[in-house]
């Protein structure tokens, strides 16, 4: 049974992807594919960990590029027979430091939001189809992906998080609000509509945000599909040190992995957390609420 079975995590040669990968490796029953868009990084990576003793495959896999998508999910129907976990980490953050011009947050929003939601989103409908029965997805959120990040209480900004929030949200809908704050970032003009100001981590914010809303409404689609009892959760993994957070992170990787590889391993049949926005420490979080715990 365990030799059919099947995880894969995105982007995961290095960083919070490359310390699930170990450590599903330890735990998954089945085979466990780390991901990258460079296969070279990827298969030095894959080499890194059978020095540890563990045994990870590896598959190209490019979330910018529909067609390494495509591939992937050929290759798990016809190798695995669908799939058992997906971890989507791949990501990208661009910071947007002092004395940079409003041209450069613009193109910074674009490619934040392309890889971050909208190929995420790609990746999902491209990958969702081949989930088995019990299968389990993470989506990689972020404190910063939480819905409090959009602040203020004027009406434009109230009625933003009351779409973002809302249950009935759909994906046309949410997928209208990205375009709309790159839209906006093209003009200077995004916190005309809600956005939170130009800042270090703005597009990345707005990026996570909108995968978080992502998974809520994954969810809820989760819920009605005939298969049985697929789970998806949102995680905000901790504050790591890793390349993306310049090493300034006060967890390890490793640390980082603790939450997403747990949930990608949620037994069969669990009743929660579903749909939910988990922190690192595995405490469900009210999403649209808070409060959240603490910054680790």
């Amino acid at each position: 049974m365990s030799q059919n079975r099947v995880a894969v995590v995105t982007g995961s040669n290095q960083g919070i992807g490359f310390a699930t990968v170990k450590a599903l490796c330890s735990d998954f029953e089945g085979s466990v594919y780390l991901t990258s868009r460079n296969e070279e990084r990827g298969l030095a990576a894959v080499e890194e960990l059978k020095k540890i003793g563990l045994q990870p495959k590896y598959h190209q896999l490019d979330i910018n590029d529909e067609s390494s998508v495509l591939r992937l999910r050929d290759y798990l129907k016809d190798t695995y027979g669908g799939l058992d976990v997906l971890v989507n980490n791949a990501a990208i953050l661009l910071t947007f430091k002092e004395g940079m011009s409003d041209d450069i947050f613009a193109e910074h929003a674009c490619t934040v939001m392309q890889t971050n939601y909208f190929d995420t989103q790609r990746a999902c409908k491209i990958l969702f189809p081949i989930l088995k029965p019990h299968a389990r997805v993470v989506n990689l959120s972020s404190m910063l992906g939480h819905l409090t990040h959009i602040p203020g209480e004027d009406s434009v900004a109230v009625n933003l998080r009351a779409k973002l929030a809302s249950p009935d949200l759909t994906y046309e809908e949410l997928d209208s609000l990205m375009h709309n704050f790159v839209d906006a970032a093209q003009k200077g003009e995004h916190t005309k509509y809600g956005w939170p100001a130009t800042g270090y981590y703005t597009t990345y914010i707005v990026s996570k945000i909108g995968v978080s809303a992502l998974t809520r409404i994954q969810h809820r689609d989760f819920e009605r599909d005939s298969r049985e009892n697929i789970v998806i959760n949102h995680v905000h993994p901790g504050y790591v040190s890793t390349q993306m957070s310049d090493y300034k992170g006060v967890l390890t990787p490793e640390k980082g992995a603790v939450a997403p590889s747990w949930l990608a391993l949620l037994p069969p049949n669990v009743q929660e957390p579903k749909g939910a926005f988990v922190w690192c420490d595995k405490t469900i979080v009210d999403w649209v609420k808070g409060p959240m715990p603490p910054l680790d």
